[in-house]
């Protein structure tokens, strides 16, 4: 399947580039970003063709990888899906409840495949384990701990606007809830969401499973004491989040394969577009909260 990207940063540069090239089911086709320049030189490390047009770009491709902020992401989105272009989607879809809406709508309205990368969902021993505590049920409690350091080490993504405005309840947050929903059940209620150091944030969801969870969010957490942990507590006793040291290269290449999937046989991935408003809706909903 012909697919291009749209984005040049550091997420492209390390991540969807190197993934694109690498999957053997992708056509890497080209790349466009708001700098030419940098579309350039990007397309020029990974052996293709840089545009200086998007629409140019969608008349060549069967699909579009987005690695953009989430308010770029979200307009670009629902202009792809309306020329029938499928999408991998980076997480959050979108910022606000309207731009995600609007890409789901676009999707659902278009009929075209969707699969936004939430990096976890795409690591096989990540994805069996949240299989298994679903399965089993009977959860009272959970918390989730994401921590990065992306304010204070040395991170790619330091930079980052969008990181510096919404903080890591919208970076690290999509994370966390894309791991607790599909074992807990979908939210009912945002219960309370209090601000923290720099700008970590706690966030307190009643789940429709009957569960409780808190989440700690940071992107300013010391180096040392960064990292992701999930913990549930219930009616079989505890179990933690397995750990993955593999990076995001290998579980976008899976998250291309879900999308060929997708295409194949017009089943919904359980992380597409629909989940991805989902998601923004309990984060703008805690967000509020904190306002």
């Amino acid at each position: 399947m012909r697919i291009g990207l749209l984005g040049t940063g550091p997420w492209a540069e390390l991540a969807h580039a190197p993934a694109l090239r690498r999957h053997d089911g992708l056509d890497f086709v080209g790349v466009w970003g708001r700098r030419l320049e940098a579309a350039g030189e990007l397309a020029d490390r990974h052996g293709t063709r840089a545009y200086d047009d998007v629409d140019a770009l969608l008349a060549d491709v069967e699909a579009v990888a987005f690695a953009l902020p989430p308010s770029v992401q979200a307009g670009l989105a629902v202009r792809a899906a309306r020329a029938g272009r499928h999408l991998l989607l980076d997480k959050p879809l979108a910022t606000t409840v309207a731009e995600a809406g609007a890409v789901a709508g676009a999707v659902r309205a278009a009929g075209v495949a969707s699969v936004v990368f939430f990096t976890a969902r795409f690591q096989p021993a990540v994805e069996e384990w949240i299989g298994e505590q679903a399965g089993r049920g009977g959860w009272f409690t959970a918390r989730a701990q994401w921590l990065g350091a992306v304010f204070t080490g040395d991170s790619p993504f330091a930079g980052s606007p969008w990181r510096r405005e919404k903080g890591a309840l919208w970076d690290v947050g999509p994370h966390a809830l894309s791991v607790m929903l599909p074992v807990l059940g979908d939210v009912r209620r945002v219960a309370a969401a209090a601000p923290g150091p720099g700008d970590t944030v706690q966030v307190v969801l009643d789940h429709t499973g009957g569960a409780s969870s808190v989440l700690t969010l940071s992107l300013t957490a010391p180096p040392a004491a960064a990292g992701a942990t999930v913990e549930l507590r219930g009616e079989t006793g505890v179990t933690l989040l397995p750990e993955s040291a593999e990076g995001a290269v290998p579980a976008l290449l899976r998250a291309g394969d879900a999308l060929l999937t997708a295409v194949r046989t017009g089943r919904p991935h359980p992380c597409d577009a629909a989940f991805g408003l989902r998601v923004t809706e309990i984060l703008a909903e805690a967000e509020a909260l904190l306002k």
